[in-house]
C-alpha cells in the first residue's frame, strides 16, 4: 500500500489568510452540530464570525484539504489572557490526530503572542476522550471535565416552590445591581473549582467583564433579563444569590450563572432561584432548558439531578500557564 502523501495532509493556516467566504461551508455544518446535539442556535456567533473575518480581524488556526476548510478555532485576548471562543472540526473528518494539530496550533500561536501568560477554553465540539492521548503542551494543561445538562421544559411545573430557611425577597434582575452582581459573584466563586476556570471570578474587576460579556455578547445565548432572578436579604436589602439565564434558541433556555453567597449555602436558596428562573424561561416559550457545571461541583450536580436535569455531554475546560 503506498503511503499518503504529504501534500494530501491537512495544513495548519492562520484564520486572516483566509477569504471572506472561507469558512462559509464549515459555519453551515457547524450550525447544525450546535443545533442537533444542544438544542442551540449557532447563527448569531457564526454572523459575528464572518463579520469579523470579512475584515479580517479574526485571530487563530484553521485545518485546510486542498481548497476545503475542514476545521477552525479562534481566539480573543484579554489583558494577559488568551481566550479560545470556538473549535469545530467536521464531523466527517474528525480524528484524535486532527483535533490535537487544530489545538496545538492555535495555543502555540497564543503562547508566541506577547503578553500572554495565560490561555483558557471551554471546547464544547471537542470530541476526544480524557486520557485517550496527552494534550498539547501537556507540562502547562490543566484539564476540568464539565457536563452539559438539559431538563424538558414539561417536568418544570412538577418542582415545588421552596422556601428558604433565610427570609429573602425574590426579583427581576435590573441593571442597578450590576455592582453588587460582581462583588456577589467573586465572593461566591473564592477558593472554586470554577475559578480555576476562569479567572474572571477570582475578582471584582473581573466579574465585572463576565457579567458584561453575558449581556452584550452571544455566546452564552441572548440575555433574557425577564427570567433572571435575584434575592436580596429580607433584613439589609442586600444581593445575596443570583440566577442568570439566556435564549439559546426560540425554544431553548440557558442558565448562564447560579450563585448564592457562602454564608448562605445549605438554606435551599440556590433551588428557589433556579426553579423561579426555569419557571420564567418555559413562560416565556422554552420547551427546553440547559445549563453546564464542572464534574468535581458535586454538589451543584446533586441540585440539578435532583430537579430533573439530565448529563446528555461531556466536554473539556482546559487552562495552559507557566510557559
Amino acid at each position: 500500500m503506498a503511503a499518503r502523501s504529504e501534500a494530501s495532509l491537512p495544513e495548519l493556516i492562520e484564520l486572516p489568510q483566509l477569504g471572506p467566504a472561507g469558512l462559509d461551508l464549515l459555519l453551515a455544518e457547524e450550525i447544525e452540530a450546535w443545533d442537533r446535539r444542544f438544542a442551540w442556535d449557532f447563527r448569531p456567533s457564526a454572523d459575528m464570525l464572518r463579520r469579523f473575518l470579512q475584515i479580517r480581524s479574526l485571530y487563530g488556526c484553521a485545518l485546510r484539504s486542498g481548497n476545503d476548510v475542514i476545521g477552525y478555532a479562534y481566539y480573543v485576548c484579554e489583558g494577559r489572557k488568551g481566550l479560545i471562543g470556538d473549535f469545530y472540526i467536521k464531523t466527517a473528518e474528525t480524528s484524535v490526530a486532527r483535533e490535537f494539530d487544530l489545538l496545538g496550533g492555535v495555543v502555540q500561536t497564543m503562547m508566541r503572542t506577547s503578553g500572554i501568560r495565560r490561555i483558557e477554553s471551554q471546547l464544547m465540539m471537542f470530541r476526544t476522550p480524557a486520557g485517550l492521548s496527552p494534550l498539547p503542551f501537556p507540562g502547562n494543561v490543566k484539564r476540568h471535565d464539565r457536563f452539559f445538562m438539559q431538563l424538558d421544559g414539561a417536568a418544570v411545573a412538577g418542582l415545588v416552590p421552596g422556601v428558604p430557611t433565610h427570609r429573602v425577597n425574590f426579583v427581576p434582575r435590573a441593571e442597578r445591581y450590576q455592582e453588587e452582581m460582581a462583588h456577589l459573584l467573586s465572593a461566591a466563586y473564592r477558593g472554586h473549582v470554577d475559578s480555576e476556570i476562569n479567572d474572571q471570578y477570582r475578582n471584582i474587576p473581573g466579574a465585572r467583564v463576565f457579567l458584561t460579556n453575558i449581556v452584550r455578547f452571544p455566546g452564552c445565548g441572548r440575555f433574557a433579563p425577564g427570567a433572571s432572578v435575584l434575592a436580596l436579604d429580607a433584613g439589609t436589602g442586600r444581593l445575596c444569590g443570583m440566577c442568570l439565564a439566556s435564549h439559546v434558541s426560540a425554544t431553548s433556555g440557558h442558565v448562564t450563572q447560579l450563585c448564592v453567597l457562602p454564608a448562605l449555602r445549605g438554606v435551599k436558596l440556590g433551588y428557589e432561584l433556579l426553579r423561579q428562573s426555569l419557571e420564567r424561561l418555559v413562560a416565556s416559550g422554552c420547551t427546553s432548558i440547559s445549563l453546564t457545571v464542572t464534574c468535581a461541583n458535586v454538589d451543584a450536580i446533586r441540585l440539578y439531578r435532583d430537579m430533573g436535569f439530565r448529563s446528555d455531554a461531556t466536554f473539556p475546560a482546559l487552562v495552559w500557564e507557566g510557559w
